[in-house]
């Protein structure tokens, strides 16, 4: 009885290892995804940083030369409504444009969800909580 005692108690701890061993894999692949996600995420934001100073400095002087050029070439006759009209086409831009970045903030992707969907996925295979 007690060679069965044994046998019973080595099988329990075996597969106490081998649950915990699954349980330390599956914490570990999911913390290498949220891994994953933050560093895409650090990455989109960096590279959209950039490209949004650079494109501001390209457009802000392509404006002003824009604006120069329209100017002088009415300064004989009708200066005041070229400056007037361009004033009011940068205006008109510049509304648009933070429209957009609005839209753009809103409709963002989920922050970190390829590991949520996991994370989901992995609660569903476990038994109901009581």
């Amino acid at each position: 009885m007690t060679g069965e005692n044994n046998l019973a108690s080595k099988g329990l701890l075996e597969s106490l290892k081998t649950l915990t061993g699954t349980l330390v894999a599956i914490l570990h692949t999911r913390l290498e995804l949220f891994s994953t996600d933050l560093e895409e995420e650090r990455a989109r934001l960096a590279t959209l940083f950039i490209l949004t100073l650079v494109a501001l400095f390209c457009v802000g002087v392509g404006v002003i030369l824009a604006a120069l050029f329209v100017v002088v070439a009415f300064w004989d006759t009708h200066r005041l409504l070229a400056l007037g009209g361009l004033t009011g086409l940068f205006l008109l831009g510049g509304l648009l444009a933070s429209w957009m970045a609005q839209y753009k903030l809103r409709t963002k992707p989920k922050l970190f969800a390829a590991s949520l969907a996991e994370l989901y996925q992995d609660s569903t295979h476990l038994p109901p909580r009581v």
